[in-house]
């Protein structure tokens, strides 16, 4: 399958994921400071069917900085109830505009990134299909907004459920969802992580 077509089949399993969970979980926080499970679903789908003007409005309005921007998007969702959200997850499963870029590695990357944020708070694992997680941490390690590789520089980073390794430098060992998550900048997963190299990639988390 292409990145695309991985990225459609993480999105619908997010919504089978969020369509069990309860209005207690929804109000939830996750790993993504301030924001609740509800508002971390409301940014996945705030730049589906966004069309070009649209986001250079809301890119100005948000004076170029992320963290407004993004503040903006979950804003323009904030009162859509759960159920109206899931519904747009599935209606969306298949990434357009920004999440589309890169051959749907946008999108599949965030969203994976995202559900963990929302999954590990809750306690809910899963195991992530190694197609796609392999894909994902290879963006990740090169996308500009998530600056992996600046987080794991100096270190190997080895996954030990999937075939996957990259880096120089002292060894640090894990599952690649907590590989991806800690490149992401969420320390929750350092405590998953092993090796000689584990402190000088915490130092820079």
């Amino acid at each position: 399958m292409d990145a695309l077509d991985l990225a459609r089949a993480e999105r619908l399993e997010f919504a089978d994921l969020l369509e069990g969970l309860t209005p207690d979980q929804w109000s939830a926080p996750t790993l993504c400071e301030h924001w609740r499970v509800r508002d971390v679903v409301a940014h996945i789908l705030s730049y589906e069917g966004l069309p070009p003007a649209a986001l250079a409005r809301r890119f100005a309005a948000g004076r170029l900085r992320t963290d407004r921007i993004n503040a903006l998007a979950v804003a323009a969702l904030a009162g859509t109830p759960p159920d109206e959200l899931v519904a747009m997850l599935r209606r969306h499963a298949t990434p357009t505009g920004l999440g589309a870029g890169f051959g749907g590695r946008i999108a599949l990357t965030d969203n994976m990134i995202h559900q963990q944020d929302v999954r590990r708070p809750l306690g809910l694992p899963r195991v992530v299909a190694a197609d796609r997680l392999c894909v994902a941490l290879d963006f990740a390690r090169w996308a500009p907004l998530i600056r992996g590789a600046w987080r794991a520089r100096g270190v190997r980073l080895v996954a030990d459920d999937l075939d996957w390794a990259a880096g120089r430098g002292p060894e640090v060992r894990g599952s690649g969802e907590a590989l991806l998550v800690v490149m992401a900048g969420r320390r929750d997963a350092l405590g998953d992580l092993s090796g000689p190299g584990v402190d000088r990639l915490a130092a820079r988390v």
